[in-house]
């Protein structure tokens, strides 16, 4: 079983198609052991994943209503790191203490929403991830004022913050000053003539 490298940026997927889905994932898999799948509705089937669980390790981005329900069924595909939109979690204790018998949780906060709208404490968490586009979509540009949450939430915990849209190797400066740790990139990689280069400059960004 794969275990997470010390890289520090994510490729993120935002797509419904397996056939298109796989096309990217043997792209990804030359040059990282991560993935980012963005997980829209719950009708989405994580089986076909179950496939690349020893060569990459599996993270999922649930940015469906009560991410809770989905949690066994990504764990059975492979997936061993989890995210659940803070918003969209009736009972957020419940879905982080379900998360971590499978593997890593953390909670997201989306574009507009205040820091405490996460109501567990910091230290239940593995991570925290910052949308910093509109969730949903990629190929947008990161919006400056989640630069300033990174950086409320930095002030308040050592936590490791993942940030989420937008990045390239100008905004990833941007957030790693403001106290980031992770990076998640799907359109500056995946659209790039060259995948491997553009992963290969945002990771040397990242550990500078």
């Amino acid at each position: 079983m794969i275990t997470p490298s010390t890289h520090y940026v994510i490729p993120a997927l935002l797509e419904r198609d397996w056939e298109e889905i796989e096309k990217k994932l043997e792209v990804i898999k030359t040059f990282s052991d991560k993935v980012h799948i963005d997980v829209l509705d719950i009708g989405f089937d994580p089986e076909p994943f179950s496939k690349y669980k020893d060569q990459l390790f599996l993270e999922a981005h649930l940015m469906t209503d009560e991410p809770v329900n989905s949690l066994k069924t990504f764990y059975r595909a492979g997936f061993k790191r989890f995210i659940g939109h803070a918003e969209k979690i009736s009972d957020q204790a419940v879905f982080v203490a379900r998360g971590e018998l499978y593997g890593e949780v953390g909670l997201a906060l989306d574009l507009e929403s205040p820091i405490d709208l996460i109501k567990v404490p910091f230290e239940d968490l593995d991570f925290v991830s910052v949308m910093s586009v509109k969730a949903g979509k990629q190929g947008q540009e990161l919006d400056q004022s989640s630069l300033e949450k990174i950086e409320s939430i930095r002030s308040k915990t050592d936590l490791p913050i993942e940030v989420d849209g937008g990045i390239n190797d100008q905004t990833l400066r941007l957030a790693k000053e403001a106290g980031a740790n992770y990076f998640v990139a799907g359109s500056f990689i995946l659209n790039n003539p060259s995948p491997k280069e553009a992963f290969q400059k945002l990771e040397a960004l990242a550990i500078s």
